[in-house]
């Protein structure tokens, strides 16, 4: 049998043998796809959160605000009114308003609560700015500067936009990784990589053919999710350079095949290898950016994230997949996976045994 032979019927068979495989199809197709569901329907259609302010009796510099801000400041700003100062303060210490406001002659006095920061600051910010706006008018003169905000985002970029990449990253990495330990401890334990090594079929052409199956596999993760996440109810959208996810997607499961590698040519039993393939995925899933944007963590964690892989397949498939960012501007990220695949590959290399000691 020739080497593009065995190739052929080596990849036919793992690929049989993935879908016969009930437990690893459910975890590495239909479980990923769950969370997808879930919080895309959850946070799908969530976008940016208005501050809720209560006006406490007549607040003229807020109605003014209010009336020529129109639809614009109604992005952000939601105000009700009230004459009781006491219930609205309660409000705002318990957190069912961000703020409340009243107006003491020609001051404007906010209430907020330090329990939240972000909200708090962003009351006064707010509040600050409709007060200089009012001062600019009743001086009669024009701001000799003026601003125009532009966020660079769609207004379609919404929770979906992270959901699809990021969870579709995690599934990869968890794949990759687990698919790749568990088949080399399992086959060294069950004695398959010494038959392997006796057999005609080329020692490279047998894991050449679990490599392209990996691969395979990853393809039609990456179109389940993206078919999924496309539905009306979830409306992501896609944008210009998206199909640069696809090798983006490639060269992910490389690097991820090649730590599974280590871990399965150093790990001894299947128990140790499920174990490090936890401690590895897990964390790297957090500090990777899967399961929240990294621009939303401290400092000390974004710095630590650069030491994952799955942070630049994260990064590089919302680039061009949510972020309209151009194909060459994926191009970084690919060199490192490819970088780690190599790396990682060399080192599985040096620690692989055929038997079990």
């Amino acid at each position: 049998m020739s080497t593009v032979e065995s190739f052929k019927s080596l990849s036919r068979a793992m690929l049989l043998g993935f879908r016969r495989d009930r437990t690893a199809f459910f975890f590495t197709i239909l479980f990923p796809l769950m969370f997808l569901v879930i919080l895309g329907g959850v946070f799908g259609n969530m976008g940016t959160s208005k501050v809720e302010i209560k006006a406490v009796g007549p607040t003229p510099v807020l109605d003014e605000a209010v009336a020529h801000g129109g639809s614009e400041l109604g992005k952000v700003l939601k105000v009700t009114r009230t004459s009781d100062r006491a219930d609205a303060l309660h409000d705002v210490a318990k957190g069912d308003v961000d703020g409340a406001v009243e107006q003491k002659g020609q001051q404007l006095v906010v209430h907020y609560s330090m329990a939240d920061r972000v909200k708090a600051g962003t009351v006064q910010g707010l509040m600050d700015s409709i007060v200089q706006s009012a001062n600019q008018e009743a001086t009669g003169k024009p701001p000799a500067y003026t601003m125009t905000a532009q966020k660079v985002e769609d207004d379609s970029l919404k929770a979906i936009q992270f959901f699809t990449p990021s969870l579709l990253g995690w599934a990869l990495a968890s794949a990759g990784i687990f698919g790749a330990s568990q088949t080399l401890v399992s086959w060294r334990s069950k004695g398959i990589l010494r038959r392997l090594q006796l057999s005609p079929a080329p020692v490279p052409t047998v894991f050449a053919a679990r490599v392209v199956v990996s691969l395979v596999i990853a393809l039609v993760q990456f179109a389940m999710f993206v078919a999924v996440a496309s539905l009306p109810m979830f409306g992501l959208k896609l944008q210009g350079a998206w199909w640069m996810a696809v090798p983006m997607v490639l060269s992910g499961v490389l690097a991820f095949l090649s730590i599974g590698m280590i871990i399965g040519a150093w790990a001894k039993t299947q128990e140790t290898a499920t174990a490090l393939t936890q401690i590895i995925v897990l964390p790297m899933a957090f500090l990777g950016g899967s399961f929240f944007p990294l621009d939303q963590a401290p400092a000390w964690m974004r710095t630590l994230s650069y030491i994952f892989p799955l942070r630049y397949l994260n990064e590089g498939m919302l680039d061009v997949m949510s972020r309209g960012l151009g194909p060459t501007s994926v191009l970084p990220e690919i060199g490192v996976m490819l970088g780690v695949a190599v790396v990682g590959g060399l080192i599985a290399v040096r620690l692989f045994r055929w038997e079990a000691n």
